[in-house]
């Protein structure tokens, strides 16, 4: 809904206040004890007292000459108006019923040289049936279809909000690069069409950090049926000195929390980021404050727990062994991260 004016706002004052109070909304779900991010959405309590206080005063809409001007946004556009804009080759035929694999479909760049990314959104043409879309980078002579060499640019999906990179840190699409779009589409009964397409903004600063994505994830575990606090493991290690910039925990339906937990060249533990009631349906990017500095041979570990049990209303089918598998049915366990090399800190990339 939207919230541009008072007569938006007032017939959904309950709700509102049920929802602020409850910390559903907005939408935040890491643990406040551990890490600081840049990012964060959470009302402090002084706020929700006012929101709360404000609804059970029968939520009046105060004085019209105090409003501040509305924001003006790009028609369409959340990180403003793209440098360029590149959408599926045609529109794709969306079938009523099934299942559909995911998705793949190559645009070129035509760029020719190499070309700094500072932010990128990624629009769905037809959000009905669009469940999530991932756009990698394919570069110059890489085999067709291969996912050999190729990079995240960005992604979408449920609760996800566009990349966006802090100043002087971007994403590289080298020159003569193709983008892969993989598309996940959910029939929903009505025979559909859908176009989606990605908006680049490039990198106006000189850019000394280039934003590497890497992934801490397990493809083979298996949840036993009804097993409500099934964990699952996973990790990296630096290969070298690195800067992590942000975190994002990847689970479905029977997502139950996710941990990440730096370990360090010398023993010690400290935990960057716990999710403790994980939502499939705000797939949420945690960006630090300050980049969590990982010295070579440090680890990031993530620990994912499952609820497969009848105990868990959004689960399938509890009756179910659930292995890893790329519909919302079967599960996934993936610690995606963005992160920079410290050897690059000190020279410029553009």
């Amino acid at each position: 809904m939207a919230f541009t004016s008072y007569k938006d706002v007032r017939p959904w004052a309950r709700a509102i206040k049920e929802k602020v109070v409850s910390r559903a909304m907005p939408p935040w779900l890491a643990d406040a004890r551990y890490g600081h991010f840049d990012n964060e959405r959470r009302l402090k309590q002084p706020e929700i007292d006012t929101v709360a206080a404000w609804v059970d005063q029968g939520a009046p809409e105060g004085d019209p000459k105090f409003l501040p001007k509305p924001p003006i946004f790009e028609q369409g556009w959340a990180v403003g108006k793209p440098d360029v804009v590149f959408e599926l080759p045609q529109a794709v035929a969306v079938q009523p019923s099934g299942v559909i694999p995911y998705q793949y479909y190559t645009v070129p760049t035509g760029f020719k040289e190499d070309t700094w990314v500072q932010a990128a959104e990624i629009r769905p043409g037809n959000r009905a049936v669009v469940h999530h879309i991932i756009v990698f980078i394919q570069p110059q002579g890489a085999k067709e279809g291969s996912p050999t060499g190729r990079e995240k640019l960005s992604g979408f999906a449920p609760g996800e909000q566009p990349k966006v990179y802090p100043a002087g840190t971007a994403k590289l699409i080298p020159a003569g690069s193709n983008l892969v779009f993989q598309v996940h589409y959910t029939p929903n009964g009505t025979a559909a069409t859908d176009r989606s397409y990605i908006g680049l903004l490039f990198a106006k600063q000189p850019v000394t950090r280039r934003a590497l994505t890497g992934t801490a994830l397990n493809t083979k575990f298996t949840i036993p049926p009804g097993d409500g606090n099934h964990e699952v493991q996973s990790s990296w290690e630096a290969k070298e000195d690195v800067r992590i910039v942000d975190l994002m925990p990847h689970m479905h339906l029977r997502g139950k929390d996710f941990t990440y937990t730096a370990v360090y060249p010398n023993g010690s533990r400290e935990i960057v980021l716990s999710v403790p009631r994980y939502d499939f349906n705000w797939q949420l990017l945690y960006q630090f404050a300050e980049p969590l500095r990982l010295p070579k041979g440090s680890r990031l570990e993530c620990v994912a727990h499952f609820d497969n049990s009848s105990n868990n209303k959004h689960n399938p089918d509890p009756n179910k062994e659930v292995k890893w598998g790329p519909q919302t049915w079967e599960e996934m366990m993936i610690g995606w991260f963005d992160y920079t090399t410290e050897a690059e800190l000190n020279a410029k990339a553009r």
